[in-house]
Order: structure tokens, then C-alpha cells, then sequence
């Protein structure tokens, strides 16, 4: 092609302002590039082997090359390199129909905008040509470095890798007759678990194959060559049988290369325009069987196989991020663009075809964009236990809510690697059934099962978390102390609920056997330190930590996290017998306060004991006890909703979607925490009591968490973390002396 300045405004489209560099002329167009390849009114190419479908396949790839290195070259910033090598893939989905596209590549992200530009999608937030993509890249209220939330037509967010499959089979299993292909990258594609994930999946939901990841196998990762860039074809394609997957289509541009290009992985950007053509079709061909076969029963991924950076600045790592130096004005990145530049009508041909497949563009027909239908789950049949009576099981009550809320919504689903009936919740299984292909009512396992138990947080987390961003209801059910290994696509989901442009349901957790309960498993099952995490993430806006201190309380909790929007709701409880000392309604006004007042005995004297937890509470009842016979009065918080005691300028709040200003006011929080001496006592991270350790104006201190050991009680356990009665009533009057 032949480069030269842009064409005068009068032929150009206005949305074509900002492009820098036109082409005279684009070989073939005359040919191939008089009409639009998807007929007006169509969705689709009717014909894969059309060389007009071909030919503007081929285009819709470039477009995208030119858009996202301009894009990220306008800012000196951003990853041109991975997308680039799957160009052809994704235009030939387009091509296709299918724009229900996911990946778990981050550094995608500028050529996912391109593609979301050229079908309009971008119009949604007021992008309208290319200046404003380049003007709103990488920029606060624009299109971030990394898929989010809040860009319209993108389903998912992408960062971390090997998280792109959970969203594709969420989709997969909420709209069987849809095709969700996701990207990822050779570089990250075990990082952490994808494969294992979808084997799982493909074992408890055998007949919804209609996700299609599409491996971008382009022989490197981010600085260096991939870990699996040594293997042969035939190896990739055994892995990925080996790993359960029936079809498995593969596409080498080494075989169409005319060039010699020396090494396995090869730029078809530099073949003719004949190999061009047949690579393309030979791409487009694939996509189009394997498609075909993922809707139609079949375990099937795409492989394309072709040079990282293909037609961009550079190749291989080194076209995988840009430097300051990578400016629009370095003559590489001028090159580059020339080389890759289309004629005013091709990018007007390409716009016209991405507008019109799938039906419009993705920000009007993807699945995300509209709020899903969910079952109406009435009035939930709460059991309220008479407090001083018997001691009862928090997780068990919620369990049995749990079961009642799957018998009425036939799409919620509950996730758990360690066991529900380790969590004192048997009755979720016996009520919903775990999800086998081996009937065995001893086991209480159907294939039509509601819960789903791989051996992997990941991949509880991450289909859990993809259900309820796709808007779906969800319980991630885990041991506190294993739950880490599933946060990472936890806390990405959530990030990107609060930036979400329209409700969904929060994402909900129950983390039981915390660490007070797992002394004699030795200090591998006791890592509080999770608590930390969650505490932080309180000012993000939308992250709900809850304790309910018994089983009252528990389902008063559920029972509100059932109704919110945009959240993630942590639930923590013991799956030991515990006293009841509240009822449904105090968890409710708790709820709105952040805190519970159980005990208040007037004295000279006040300390104040915030208590985090449930089991914690046992130490800080006898302290009272003996505090009171000195005539120290003693007021006992159960503090349930900890972010609710932060002040709003604490918080992130407003800025999120479906946000939640609601915070205790300095007045009732005098009337909770008011004294002369506050303890903070948790039995996990201390930072969950940072709120009130904030506000309060008392002489104040916190027993917390410190390490695990082996013990053979709580008791012990408690002990040796220095949360004991003894303890708590010497430093209470330390305090108040």
C-alpha cells in the first residue's frame, strides 16, 4: 500500500477524524471491496469461502492493527503486540456474527476498544472518531489500560490471566444458544488454571460446549519466548486433546508464508496479497467450523498460530508494550501505521460490516448489556431461634436458606472445593444435589446438581463470580483459610461491578471454619490474613464484610445480601454450635449500623468491646462477666457490617455503580463505641476493625490475630493468639485506670 497524508475531509468519514495516514490505494479492493461483505439487513458473512468475505475479513484485521497501535502510540503506552497476532481470529468472529467475545489477556485491551470503535459500541460513552479514542485511552472515565466494567459491548474485565474461561462458560451455561469465545494468550495459558477449569466444567456440564477458546499462540509472552513456544503442532493439538477438548483446529500461518520468514512463527502481514488471502480464509474457514462444532455439541478451541506483533512496530516480546520513546512522531511507529494505512472507502466498507454483524453492535446485543430475568424468590422461610436457647450452627441455618433459594432459581448455583458438609452445610448438597455424571444419593450427587465442587478455588470463584457479573445469583461457599487461592478473580469482578453500567446481583460468599476452629489442622488451615484483604478492600465502595455472631444472624445477613446490587458480600461464620444472642430484627438494624449492641452493664467506668466474629465473643463475655463484679460497666458489640462504621470520606462509594452512602453517623457511633476504654477484639486480621479504631475517641487497644499453631481447642488456639478472658479484663483496667 501507498501511504500518503489524509484524504481531503469532504471524502473522508467523520468518524475516520484523527486517523493520521491513508493509503492511496489497498490492493484487491476494487475487486473484492465494491459491497459489503454482511448484506444490509444480515448478521453474517453467508459464505466463509467467498473471497469478498475473505478479502474484507482480511481488511477488518488491519483496521484493527492501525487502530490499536495508533491508539496506544498516542499515548506512548499500552500493548499493540498480543492482539495484533490474533487479528485475523477476531475479525473472522465478527465476520462470523458472534460478538459475545471474552478473553483473559489485559494487554488485549486496546484492540478490543478498537473492535468496540468500529462497531459504534463506543458511541455510548460519547467516542465518536478516532481523536476521542485516542484522546480518552488510558485516561480517568475512558477506555483504562486493561478491560473493565465500564466500557459498553465488552462482557467481562480481563487482568489477571487464566481468568477468561469462567466468564465464557457463565455465558455458556445462561444462553445455551449462544457462542462465547474467549482469547488466550501462549504466554499465560496455565497461569493459574484454565485448563483444569474447563475439565471440570466440561465433566458437570457435558452438553454446554458453546464456549470456544480461541489460543493466540503466538511463541511469546510478555519479555521472552512462551513456555510452550518449543512445541510441535501436532503436541499443542494432543495437549489439548489430552485435556478433553474433541475438536481441535489449528491454523499455522507458516504454511501460507511465500516470504521465507525464517522461524516457526511467522508475520502473514508480510506474505502477498494472494497468501494473505489464504491464510485469512483458512482462518476464517476455522473459526467458522469451529464454531459451528462448539454450538453443536462439541468440546472444541481455535488455535491461531502466528508471530507476536504481526503488521505492528515490532515482533516478538518486543512488540508486546510500548516506551516513551513509541510515540506517533518515532519514525518506527510512522512506518508502521503507513504500512498498515486503508483508503477512506475501505475504512467506511469495515465500519459497515462490524455495525452490522451480530445485529448491531455489541454495546446493543451482547448478553451483558441487559439485565437478566431471575426467578422470584418470594419471601425466604427464616427460622428465628429463641435467644438463650439451645446453641445452633450459623452455617447450617444458612444452608438451609440456601437450598430453598436454588428450589426457586433454577440458574443459581453454589461453588465449594473443600465440601459443604465439612462446613456443617450438607444440607445445601442434600437440597440442590453436587453435580456429577455418577447418580449416588449416598453422595448426594445428580448430573442435574446445583452445586459444583472442583478441587480449586479458582475455578469455584471464578465460575461463581461469572454468573453473577452475567447476572445470575451465586454462592461461593469456602474454608476461610483456603479462600485466598480464589480471591484474585474475586476481587476483578467486583472492581468491575462498581464500575458497571447497569445492576446485577452481588456476588456472595460464606467462608466458614475460620481459623479458631482449625487448631488441630495445623497452621496450613489457619490464614486469617484474608480478613486483611477484605478490610482493605471496604473503601473500594461496593465490599460488604459481614459476622454474624449466631444463627439468627446469619440468615438475616443472606437474607440481605440476597437483595443486593453490585456488591461483593462476604459472609464469615463458625460451623460450631454457638449461643443465640440476637434476633432477626436487631441483624437487620445491625445491617444499617454496622454494629449490634448484645450486653450493657452500667458502672463508674465504661469499656467498650467491639468484637469481630463469632467464637471471639465467648472470651470477651467472660472478661465482662468479671470487669462487672470489679463495677466496671461493660457494653458488648458485635460488630456485623464494618463498612458501615467508616465515615463516607473514608470511602470510594460514590464514585460506584448502584452506590451505597450509607454510614453511621458520628452521633450513633458515640451511642455504640461512646466510653471510657475500647477494645477491638478479632480472631482474624486487625484491619477489619480499622473503622472503629478511626473514630473512637477513647483510650483504646486491639487483641487480634497474630499467628496459627497446632492446638487441640479453640480455646488453646485463642490462647496462644492472646484473645483469653484473663487477658481482655487486665487490659480493660489498664484503660480505664
Amino acid at each position: 500500500m501507498t501511504a500518503t497524508t489524509p484524504q481531503a475531509k469532504s471524502t473522508t468519514p467523520a468518524f475516520c477524524e484523527g486517523i493520521q495516514y491513508f493509503s492511496e490505494t489497498v490492493p484487491g479492493f476494487d475487486t473484492y471491496g465494491k459491497t459489503p461483505a454482511i448484506a444490509q439487513g444480515s448478521k453474517s458473512i453467508a459464505d466463509p469461502a467467498d473471497p469478498v468475505a475473505v478479502f474484507q475479513t482480511m481488511l477488518g484485521a488491519d483496521a484493527l492493527r492501525y487502530l490499536t497501535l495508533q491508539v496506544t502510540a498516542s499515548k506512548a503506552s499500552g500493548h499493540p503486540g498480543g492482539f495484533a497476532s490474533q487479528a485475523e481470529a477476531y475479525a473472522a468472529l465478527v465476520m462470523l456474527g458472534h460478538k459475545n467475545i471474552v478473553t483473559e489477556v489485559g494487554h488485549h485491551a486496546p484492540g478490543f476498544y478498537s473492535a468496540m470503535f468500529l462497531d459504534r459500541s463506543l458511541e455510548d460513552m460519547g467516542i465518536f472518531n478516532v481523536q476521542q479514542v485516542r484522546d480518552k485511552f488510558r485516561e480517568k472515565d475512558g477506555l483504562l489500560g486493561h478491560l473493565s466494567g465500564f466500557i459498553p459491548g465488552l462482557l467481562a474485565p480481563a487482568g489477571p490471566l487464566g481468568q477468561g474461561q469462567h466468564f465464557a462458560m457463565a455465558g455458556a451455561l445462561l444462553h445455551p444458544d449462544k457462542l462465547f469465545a474467549f482469547t488466550m494468550g501462549d504466554g499465560g495459558m496455565g497461569e493459574p488454571y484454565p485448563m483444569s477449569s474447563m475439565a471440570h466444567f466440561h465433566t458437570a456440564y457435558p452438553k454446554a460446549t458453546n464456549f470456544l477458546p480461541v489460543l493466540v499462540w503466538n511463541g511469546y509472552s510478555q519479555e521472552h519466548h512462551s513456555m510452550v513456544s518449543t512445541k510441535t503442532n501436532a503436541e499443542m493439538i494432543a495437549y489439548w486433546q489430552g485435556n478433553g477438548f474433541e475438536e481441535v483446529i489449528l491454523v499455522d500461518a507458516k504454511e501460507f508464508d511465500d516470504k521465507n520468514q525464517p522461524e516457526d512463527y511467522v508475520d502473514s502481514t508480510a506474505f502477498s496479497i494472494e497468501q494473505r488471502m489464504a491464510f485469512t480464509k483458512a482462518v476464517l474457514q476455522g473459526v467458522d467450523k469451529a464454531a459451528k462444532s462448539a454450538l453443536g455439541g462439541k468440546l472444541t478451541a481455535f488455535i491461531i498460530k502466528q508471530l507476536k506483533g504481526a503488521g505492528v512496530h515490532a515482533r516478538g516480546a518486543k512488540s508486546h508494550n510500548l516506551y516513551p520513546k513509541d510515540t506517533l512522531d518515532a519514525p518506527h511507529i510512522v512506518s508502521a501505521l503507513k504500512e498498515r494505512a486503508l483508503t477512506a472507502a475501505a475504512w467506511q466498507l469495515v465500519r459497515t460490516n462490524c455495525e452490522r454483524a451480530g445485529g448491531g453492535p455489541a454495546a446493543k446485543t451482547v448478553v451483558t448489556e441487559f439485565t437478566l430475568p431471575l426467578a422470584d424468590l418470594g419471601e425466604l422461610p427464616l427460622e428465628e431461634f429463641a435467644v438463650g436457647g439451645e446453641p445452633k450452627i450459623s452455617t447450617t441455618a444458612m444452608g438451609r436458606l440456601v437450598g430453598k433459594v436454588g428450589e426457586r432459581d433454577r440458574t443459581f448455583l453454589v461453588t465449594n472445593a473443600d465440601g459443604n458438609e465439612a462446613s456443617a452445610i450438607a444440607n445445601i448438597n442434600q437440597a440442590l444435589k453436587i453435580i456429577h455424571p455418577t447418580t449416588d444419593d449416598l453422595y448426594n450427587q445428580s448430573p442435574n446438581g446445583q452445586v459444583y465442587e472442583p478441587l480449586s478455588e479458582d475455578a469455584c470463584a471464578g465460575l461463581a463470580v461469572g454468573l453473577s457479573l452475567f447476572g445470575a445469583r451465586s454462592l461461593w461457599c469456602s474454608y476461610e483459610s483456603f479462600a485466598i487461592n480464589g480471591l484474585p478473580i474475586w476481587q476483578t469482578v467486583t472492581q468491575a461491578m462498581a464500575e458497571l453500567r447497569r445492576p446485577t446481583p452481588a456476588t456472595v460468599t460464606l467462608f466458614t471454619a475460620g481459623a479458631l476452629e482449625q487448631g488441630r489442622n495445623g497452621w496450613t488451615h489457619q490464614r486469617p490474613e484474608i480478613e486483611a484483604y477484605f478490610a482493605a478492600m471496604m473503601r473500594n465502595g461496593n465490599v460488604f464484610p459481614l459476622f454474624p455472631p449466631d444463627a439468627n444472624s446469619i440468615q438475616a445477613c443472606y437474607e440481605w445480601a440476597l437483595t443486593a446490587k453490585n456488591k461483593g458480600v462476604v459472609i464469615t461464620a463458625s460451623k460450631s454450635p454457638l449461643p443465640i444472642r440476637t434476633t432477626f430484627e436487631q441483624t437487620r438494624q445491625g445491617l444499617q449500623d454496622g454494629g449490634i449492641v448484645l450486653h450493657e452493664i452500667a458502672g463508674d467506668k465504661t469499656v467498650v468491646f467491639a468484637v469481630v466474629g463469632d467464637m471471639t465473643l465467648m472470651p470477651v463475655f467472660e472478661a465482662a462477666a468479671f470487669l462487672e463484679t470489679e463495677g466496671i460497666g461493660v457494653r458488648i458489640v458485635s460488630v456485623v457490617n464494618p463498612r458501615r462504621l467508616y465515615r463516607a470520606s473514608d470511602v470510594a462509594w460514590d464514585t460506584c455503580s448502584e452506590a451505597d452512602g450509607g454510614f453511621l453517623s458520628d452521633e450513633k457511633f458515640a451511642e455504640l463505641f461512646g466510653g471510657d476504654a475500647l477494645i477491638g477484639v478479632t480472631g482474624g486480621a486487625s484491619g477489619m476493625l480499622e473503622p472503629v479504631m478511626l473514630r473512637s475517641n477513647c483510650k483504646r487497644d486491639t487483641f487480634a490475630w497474630k499467628r496459627g499453631e497446632t492446638t487441640a481447642s479453640a480455646g488453646q488456639l485463642m490462647a496462644f493468639n492472646g484473645l483469653t478472658a484473663e487477658a481482655l479484663t487486665k487490659r480493660a483496667i489498664e484503660l480505664v485506670h
